[in-house]
């Protein structure tokens, strides 16, 4: 933000918000009434937490007559999604032998209540959907699994880590820690922020505790931001690391290189600090984009591990998973997956780009290097391999800063999470950058590989201070003949700038302390 200026959350990002749930809302129909014909699913109301109404949907296995048990899959609807999100999917397990239970999270569409943004509200909710499921259907107390997409991602992981009788998690397109997604490098997201906002007053019913939120969030006001921070933490799952540790279900995260919500960065450093049984898988595509033709009914890999993750955990089927790679990667550039024994072996050495020199920017202006849009941009790299692009050669100094190595003979496997280490000088006490990592061919056109936002306050104008940044992580394959160029500027549509008028920025390399990326790369 510059200078106080808001964004428009009514304007574009409205407008994509009323698309996208209009899109889904249309697209899923069909899957509800497929699946209501073969008279496996009925709709029902189940009291929440403080008895709030839940609009829930339960679909059986063919020929249940209560005399057998089966596991029991808890599904909470994505952020604006109505309850039919996940019926196709339904169907499938319940014809695999499960009894599934999806519902519209509190708040949202014709559930009672008020967004508690993945609060303790929700998290309750999911026990009070698994008592009732015990209650009042064949399934099996010791068998109980939950998984969701997005926002229900985010619950369910946290349900496992308050309710022990969970013994199976799929989270997808998930986050793990909620203010490092829309808050990384103290820069807030906002076209992320202000999609959700728009997406939560269109279909939702947003609690005063959340509407003031949002916001605090768009204000850009220090003085809130530590009221921000425990929020944000209260509905991480990081927080809770050590009681999901404690009740070991087995957890199954799966996200995208992309995500413009939740970054990869968190998700691994989560998967990390699990003990127990646990499996993690990264895609190209932005936010749930990796999941949506499962959501039809369509083969899709993610939904297709999903199901083998609950058949190996719930229902005790030797299918193998627990003797893969935990880790599967699938590159942007080549399609193909690649499996790791853990996050620590995925770029397995490093490539330094020396930042020599001294180079003073000016601030407040965009320089055409960006991380692309909302959407829209990961999913075209999705589909056509075709990521942001500018043309390096012609990105105006006097508003960035660029530094390129030198041709590499070899394919480079960027795998992982490249790191900027510089020192930053500004002429006043705040600012904001964002760094850029591009892979640039021969005409000096360079494809956005990844980058990350940084913002500083209350320093002191001309003093110099250490900046360590984590770019977002990424699969990419350089060609070789291609240099890799980094990239600084101040403006990005993505994110807020925090940079007064008039600031310049100053990078530099002091001989005690050279400046540098590195790039993590997979061993030939």
């Amino acid at each position: 933000m510059k200078n106080g200026r808001n964004p428009l959350r009514t304007s574009a990002t409205g407008a994509l918000s009323a698309a996208l749930i209009a899109t889904a809302s249309l697209g899923l129909a069909p899957a509800a009434q497929a699946a209501g014909s073969s008279g496996g699913v009925r709709f029902v109301d189940i009291a929440g937490d403080g008895g709030t109404i839940l609009k829930a949907n339960v679909t059986t296995p063919a020929g249940a007559d209560g005399t057998r048990s089966y596991p029991l899959i808890v599904l909470p609807t994505s952020w604006g999604l109505p309850q039919v999100e996940y019926l196709a999917q339904a169907q499938k397990l319940a014809n695999s032998g499960y009894v599934v239970v999806g519902y519209n999270v509190r708040g949202f569409w014709q559930s009672g209540g008020e967004i508690d943004v993945a609060g303790p509200k929700d998290t309750a909710d999911v026990s009070k959907v698994i008592d009732w499921a015990l209650a009042n259907t064949p399934a099996d107390a010791r068998k109980v699994g939950v998984a969701g997409v997005s926002y229900g991602a985010g619950i369910s992981l946290l349900a496992a880590e308050h309710d022990k009788r969970i013994k199976a998690v799929a989270a997808l397109s998930g986050w793990a820690d909620l203010t490092t997604s829309i808050y990384s490098g103290r820069t807030e997201h906002t076209q992320a922020a202000a999609l959700l906002d728009g997406v939560g007053h269109i279909v939702g019913h947003p609690s005063a505790e959340t509407r003031q939120v949002f916001e605090d969030f768009f204000s850009g006001d220090l003085s809130k931001e530590q009221n921000l921070l425990d929020w944000g933490k209260k509905r991480s799952p990081g927080t809770y690391v050590d009681q999901l540790d404690k009740n070991r279900p087995a957890v199954f995260m799966a996200n995208t290189w992309g995500d413009t919500i939740f970054s990869a960065n968190q998700y691994a450093k989560f998967y990390e600090e699990l003990s127990g049984p646990k499996r993690l898988e990264f895609r190209p595509g932005d936010h749930a984009t990796a999941e949506i033709t499962g959501l039809f009914g369509l083969p899709n890999d993610v939904w297709t591990d999903t199901g083998r993750w609950f058949d190996h955990y719930l229902r005790g089927e030797d299918n193998g998973i627990d003797r893969e790679q935990p880790v599967q990667l699938k590159s942007r550039s080549t399609g193909g997956y690649e499996g790791y024994p853990d996050w620590k072996s995925v770029g397995a050495t490093t490539r330094k780009i020396t930042l020599g020199g001294s180079t003073r920017i000016h601030t407040n202006v965009d320089s055409g290097a960006d991380g692309g849009v909302i959407f829209l941009s990961s999913i075209l790299d999705q589909l056509t391999r075709i990521p942001p692009m500018a043309s390096i050669p012609l990105l105006p100094r006097y508003w960035t800063a660029v530094w390129q190595s030198e041709k590499s003979t070899d394919v480079q496997r960027v795998r992982g999470t490249a790191r900027l280490h510089t020192t930053v000088t500004g002429t006043k006490e705040s600012g904001t950058f964002i760094a850029y990592l591009y892979d640039v061919g021969p005409l000096g056109i360079g494809k956005l590989v990844s980058n990350a936002p940084y913002s500083f306050h209350g320093r002191t104008p001309g003093e110099p201070f250490g900046v360590d940044l984590d770019l977002f992580s990424t699969a990419y394959d350089v060609p070789a003949g291609h240099r890799l160029a980094v990239v600084v500027d101040t403006v990005d549509p993505l994110y807020m700038e925090h940079n007064p008028s008039g600031a310049q920025l100053t990078f530099s390399s002091p001989e005690h302390d050279p400046s540098y990326v590195s790039v993590p790369l997979r061993e030939q």
